[in-house]
């Protein structure tokens, strides 16, 4: 008997779809030279100005970080992975002021300080951990950061797994599934999206300035031909396994900056820090459902600054050996379950 509500977790070759095209044949078509490529090697933390970090530092911490530093103009928020901080905020009008990556090398900082318009190197000697960063803005005027040189911080305390009892395989015998409410403590910044009036453009600047590597496409087609509206890329490490995607950018009839995401641990984290943002009067956005790009199950919130941020868990692994998928664009692509997607989610 066929099972209509069904899940499993499919090989990548397959999920993807018949629309599909090798990362090495997409390089080659695009002319992309990885010799000069600026490397990054991971998403580390968001940088937001704020007019009130009282406000703010609350809200963050009602959604699961903690104040590792903190000025009279400038806080430090950590995880509890080995970021010293997912998240930094500044004292000013509201302000989006960029992801930030880390990169291989101090050489990949100076090749980034030559960029047309890049800041000069920056000793990071107030911020934990310390370190080197550039700042640049890309082609839409986005502000983005690259940073090097930063200690590792030790890891907290990482949650336990739960142990799951299914009809056939029930290894979870007298022992009894107990929760504590409170915010879902965040692991780490997982990525950050852009809206863009000038998309190719876009896709362009990142995908050979930097070691960006698309996994999925979405299309929209006009007189019989697809053209790309929606980008979601992850970082080349060739075969180490990355997140599906650290940074996504959308076509749109205005620049912003959309969303920025971060990993917590499981779903059951995940609903009990809903409850908790609910039960503290924030404003949710659309949430909690699960995504089909990235497979996330995903919780969208506005901060009290006006900005969207995500809770986000169980989401893909991807390495140079996943194919980029290409599918049509529109509210359906978004999710396999969850609340009605808002109208102008997307926009």
């Amino acid at each position: 008997m066929a099972i209509a509500n069904h899940g499993a977790s499919v090989p990548d070759l397959i999920a993807v779809g018949s629309e599909q095209e090798n990362v090495e044949e997409w390089r080659e078509r695009c002319n992309i030279d990885q010799s000069s490529q600026i490397r990054l090697v991971k998403l580390a933390h968001m940088r937001y100005q704020h007019p009130d970090l009282d406000q703010i530092t609350t809200f963050l911490q009602d959604f699961g970080m903690t104040v590792t530093k903190k000025t009279d103009q400038e806080i430090w928020y950590r995880g509890y992975g080995d970021d010293q901080y997912v998240y930094y905020a500044r004292k000013g009008p509201k302000e989006f002021l960029g992801g930030t990556f880390t990169v291989e090398s101090y050489e990949d900082l100076e090749k980034a300080s030559k960029l047309p318009t890049a800041s000069s190197i920056e000793k990071l000697s107030d911020s934990p951990g310390g370190g080197f960063i550039v700042k640049l803005t890309d082609p839409e005027g986005f502000p983005l950061n690259l940073m090097y040189g930063q200690a590792p911080a030790e890891k907290g305390e990482y949650p336990e797994k739960l142990t799951i009892n299914y009809e056939q395989d029930k290894p979870r015998t007298r022992r009894f599934q107990r929760f504590e409410p409170g915010p879902a403590a965040v692991h780490k910044l997982g990525h950050f999206g852009l809206c863009t009036q000038d998309f190719e453009t876009m896709v362009n600047f990142y995908t050979t300035t930097f070691n960006i590597v698309p996994t999925d496409f979405l299309y929209v087609e006009k007189e019989e031909k697809k053209h790309n509206v929606a980008l979601f890329a992850h970082i080349d490490r060739g075969a180490d396994y990355v997140d599906h995607h650290s940074f996504f950018i959308s076509t749109n009839a205005t620049t912003h900056v959309h969303h920025c995401s971060f990993e917590v641990h499981d779903f059951d984290t995940q609903k009990l820090g809903h409850q908790w943002l609910a039960e503290k009067k924030y404003e949710s956005v659309w949430g909690v459902g699960r995504h089909i790009l990235g497979s996330q199950i995903f919780d969208y919130w506005w901060d009290t600054t006006g900005n969207m941020i995500e809770h986000y868990a169980d989401g893909d692994l991807v390495n140079n050996q996943t194919p980029i998928g290409y599918g049509p664009a529109g509210d359906e692509s978004l999710a396999v379950w969850g609340p009605e997607v808002p109208a102008w989610f997307l926009k």
